[in-house]
């Protein structure tokens, strides 16, 4: 189970970083149109649409989602934790 474990927060991790990267190439004009933005899209956006729909962004500019995102990821992570601890 510990092996099971360790995949699970490593790809957890994982996809936390892909987030970061992904809104971090919103400051780059045409980074998210190249075709790693757009792959990196197609596996950040299903995850961050439902947030996005739920938070509005803050005078239409700013879009606190992605970090509510995140931080939903993070508390996952600490009850995959547990979970494990229990077994």
């Amino acid at each position: 189970m510990s092996l099971i474990h360790q995949i699970l927060a490593y790809a957890m991790t994982l996809y936390s970083y892909a987030i970061i990267i992904y809104i971090l190439m919103s400051w780059f004009p045409g980074a998210r149109e190249s075709s790693f933005g757009r792959m990196l899209g197609s596996i950040v956006e299903p995850y961050l649409e439902p947030f996005r729909k739920i938070i509005p962004p803050i005078g239409g500019m700013i879009d606190i989602s992605p970090i509510v995102a995140i931080i939903v990821l993070q508390m996952a992570m600490r009850g995959l934790d547990f979970l494990f601890r229990l077994i």
